[in-house]
């Protein structure tokens, strides 16, 4: 349960450091659904006529492990997550297909 506590905290943090929009009219919304360990940032707003509705990262805590889900971002956001002191076995690139995870520096599942 301290872990999970943890792992919580740490993708809170992860996520709030990556909240920013240089755009008036859109709204940077982050996400925290702490019953079922999903987290994202999502921004919306309108670009002149155009819509905007967009998750730019998505993070899950599933059994003991943090999963990358989606990354619109440069930032390498597992890198980011091994300096908070998650070790690189407890992170899953979930946007890589299975067969790929093996060759990662992370964890499989």
């Amino acid at each position: 349960m301290e872990k999970l506590a943890k792992y919580r905290q740490i993708v809170r943090e992860l996520l709030i450091s990556h909240a920013t929009t240089n755009e008036p009219n859109i709204e940077c919304q982050l996400i925290f659904d702490t019953e079922h360990d999903h987290y994202q940032i999502l921004d919306l707003g309108w670009q002149g006529l155009n819509r905007v509705y967009a998750c730019y990262i998505h993070l899950d805590i599933k059994d003991g492990k943090i999963w990358i889900q989606h990354n619109m971002t440069e930032a390498d956001l597992g890198q980011e997550l091994v300096e908070k002191g998650v070790p690189a076995s407890d992170i899953i690139l979930g946007l890589h297909p299975p067969y790929k995870r093996p060759y990662t520096n992370y964890g499989v599942a």
